[in-house]
This record gives C-alpha cells, sequence and structure tokens, in this order.
C-alpha cells in the first residue's frame, strides 16, 4: 500500500501567514481572537473573532484579477502559493497530469453572496456582478488553485461543515493511495467572518459572548467555556506518494496513515451526547492505519469550545483510550486561532504535522479548569514530546465525523 506524505505547508491563519510565524505563535501561546475591525459591530452581540492580520491579495493575485475572486479562493490561492514554496517544488520535474486540487470551504464565498443581495435590493437585478456565480461557489478554491499552475489531476471540493478540509486531506490522500495522482494541494479556505456570518452563528448561541476579554474567549474543554470564535483564513498541504517524495529530495513533515469517517445521524447542530460518532471515526482511523491506543502519543482536538462539543468528545476520548487517558497529550488549536470553520481541519493539519516534526507540542490556551467528568490530559505549557502517531479530529453540522491519522517518518 502506498504511503503518503506531507511535504509542503502553507498557512493564512489568525497568528501568523507562512508555516514559520505560525509555528512560532504557536509555541509562544500567542491568541489570534481581538475586537474585530473592519466593519460596524454595533448591532452585532458578538463583536470578537480570528481575523487574517496583515494579508495583502495583491502579494499573491494580479491586481486586475482581485475584484473578481472571493476572499476565500484568495486565501487559498495565497496559501498555495505558500506551500509551493515550502515543497520546493521545481514543475519542469513534476508530471502537472498527476497533480490534484481538493482545497475546500464549508460556506463558500460569503462575502460574494451578501454583497451582491445587498446591491440587488438597493440598486436592482442588474448590478449583479457578472462574476457573482463563480466567484462564491465552493469549488472555486480547488478550480483557481488548478488553474495557476496547470494542475490536470483530479479537483474537486468537499462540504462537510466544521469537518469539510479534515475529509478534504482524507479524501486527497485516499486519491493518491488508489493511484489516480502523485500528488495532491489540500486543505480548507474559509472567509465568512463578516456580519451575516457573525449573526447567523451568535443568533444559534454558538458563540462566546466574551467580548471584554477576547483573548479569554476561546477555551477548550475550560468549564467555564460559552461558545466558540469564528475565525478566518486558508491552509494548503501538499500530499505526496512517499516514494516519489524520497526519489525528489523533498523535506518531508510527516505521513498521513489514514482516515476515519462516521456519522452520528442524531441531529442537525448538536453532537451525539454519548459522544458516538467521535468514537467511532477515531477507532476506524487507528484500525485502517494499523495502530492501537497504545501506539497513539497525541490528539489534536476539535475541541470547539462549545458546551455540547466538547462534553461529547471528551467523553468520546475518555472511552475510547481508558487506561491510558492520561498517557495521550490533548491540545486545541482552536484555543488560538479560533474556529476555521470549513478551514479548521487543515489549520490543524498543520499544526500537527509541524508538532510531529519539531517534537514539540503547543499549549491549549484558557485551560483552568474541567468540569466534572473531563478527565482529559489538556496541554497548557509548550512540552518537548516525541510523538509517534497523533489523531486529529473534526466534527461537523449534521453529524459528519472525521478522524485523521498521522505518522511520524523517520
Amino acid at each position: 500500500m502506498k504511503r503518503i506524505v506531507v511535504t509542503g505547508i502553507g498557512v493564512l491563519s489568525p497568528i501568523g501567514i507562512g508555516k514559520d510565524e505560525f509555528w512560532n505563535s504557536l509555541t509562544t501561546g500567542k491568541s489570534g481572537v481581538a475586537l474585530l475591525e473592519g466593519f460596524d459591530t454595533d448591532d452585532l452581540k458578538v463583536k470578537i473573532g480570528a481575523q487574517v492580520k496583515n494579508f495583502d491579495p495583491k502579494d499573491y493575485i494580479d491586481s486586475k484579477e482581485i475584484p473578481k475572486i472571493d476572499p476565500v479562493t484568495q486565501f487559498a490561492l495565497a496559501a498555495s502559493d505558500l506551500a509551493v514554496a515550502d515543497a520546493n517544488l521545481k514543475w519542469d520535474e513534476i508530471d502537472r497530469d498527476r497533480v490534484g486540487t481538493l482545497i475546500s470551504t464549508g460556506i463558500g464565498g460569503l462575502q460574494t453572496i451578501e454583497k451582491n443581495i445587498i446591491a440587488m435590493d438597493k440598486k436592482g437585478a442588474r448590478r449583479v456582478s457578472p462574476y457573482f456565480i463563480p466567484m462564491m461557489i465552493g469549488n472555486m478554491p480547488s478550480a483557481q488553485v488548478a488553474i495557476r499552475y496547470h494542475l490536470r489531476g483530479p479537483s474537486s471540493n468537499v462540504v462537510t461543515a466544521c469537518a469539510t478540509s479534515n475529509y478534504a486531506i482524507g479524501e486527497a490522500a485516499e486519491i493518491i493511495r488508489r493511484g489516480d495522482a502523485d500528488m495532491m494541494f489540500a486543505g480548507g479556505a474559509e472567509a465568512s467572518l463578516i456580519p451575516l456570518g457573525i449573526a447567523g452563528f451568535a443568533n444559534m448561541r454558538a458563540l462566546s459572548t466574551r467580548n471584554d476579554e477576547p483573548e479569554k474567549a476561546s477555551r477548550p474543554f475550560d468549564k467555564d467555556r460559552d461558545g466558540f470564535v469564528m475565525g478566518e483564513g486558508g491552509v494548503v498541504l501538499v500530499l505526496e506518494d512517499y516514494e516519489l517524495a524520497k526519489k525528489r529530495g523533498a523535506t518531508i513533515y510527516c505521513e498521513i496513515k489514514s482516515v476515519g469517517y462516521s456519522t452520528d445521524a442524531y441531529h442537525i447542530t448538536a453532537p451525539d451526547p454519548d459522544g458516538w460518532g467521535a468514537k467511532k471515526c477515531m477507532n476506524i482511523a487507528m484500525d485502517k492505519a494499523g495502530i492501537t491506543t497504545a501506539d497513539v502519543d497525541y490528539i489534536n482536538a476539535h475541541g470547539t469550545s462549545t458546551p455540547l462539543n466538547d462534553k461529547g468528545e471528551a467523553i468520546a476520548i475518555s472511552d475510547v483510550f481508558a487506561s491510558r487517558i492520561n498517557d495521550v497529550a490533548v491540545n486545541s488549536t482552536k484555543s488560538m486561532v479560533g474556529h476555521l470553520l470549513g478551514a479548521a481541519g487543515a489549520v490543524e493539519a498543520a499544526a500537527v504535522a509541524l508538532q510531529i516534526k519539531n517534537e514539540t507540542l503547543h499549549p491549549s490556551l484558557n485551560f483552568v479548569e474541567g468540569e466534572e467528568g473531563f478527565n482529559l490530559n489538556i496541554v497548557t505549557k509548550t512540552e518537548s514530546r516525541k510523538i509517534r502517531n497523533a489523531l486529529s479530529n473534526s466534527f461537523g453540522f449534521g453529524g459528519h465525523n472525521c478522524c485523521l491519522a498521522f505518522g511520524k517518518v523517520d
């Protein structure tokens, strides 16, 4: 069976642009959550979020094309540029017919949708942009990256809410494993941190309202958590066949050993209260990877900071790992970057890959005390640790569950 490895990481996140800035922020425990800037929040109950700072699309995209490309695709294009540079790809040595894209978004071009609805309402149908449709549809991050680099392999988009980019990475690995490509650009992007997106989640009572303490708002598994913090960004990983990566002398961060899927079939927004789906996808991922709970050193939790999700995930991890629960380190990247929705799994996969490569675990911010029954070994400060195998969980509205199994490559 083919082995699939990560050889390039491109990150645009609320705590940094580029792999190095992102990693430095992770290890120093920097929060990307702050009061929202760029639009009026007076009418919003939630006034905080995790925005990408210092991003100029002109650094990555021709200025004439920027008005035709929604920010979600701008993030994907920028992240792909960073991933290409990090992977040190030499295109004259690569068969582009064997390279594909699976860069997904959970919501798509929400900014474009909002802007054009307002334009039509105020000025009539003729003011809707002729670029409206190709700007807002969810396949455009994958399509635009494929066009940019002339990649003619499989190109697609997976939409499974907050599990979207975990699915994308898992499916991209499977595309290589079954022989349909040698290399895939995989990940996710989201740019929905706008009044419409905030109002939608806030009115569901899903978001933290800790407006007076933004940096303390995202607090996964802590007993005082009160909701998640919306984030934005884009992350692209370069995945390759291990033998071909070795042949070209690529830097290898880690291996993607397997992916496990399950469905709660319980509720459109609430997770199964006993964590059934989370348990199932973790067990499937381990079984397919040929490892057991004894082989897992670390879990990057979905860890959204919502009351129901964290409780269900804590129960699931505790039940699956049982007597080893104190030996398995757990953190949540969302404690720093907020919840990137369809890009959440991708930014967390980047964090896992860097932690495995650098043998260092990043802290989970704002965890002070877990509620009764939370027996997880939460990492609260940066620590050195060799990670043989890791799991990364993502769960989405509708009951979509996905767990990626990663391994160290010696």
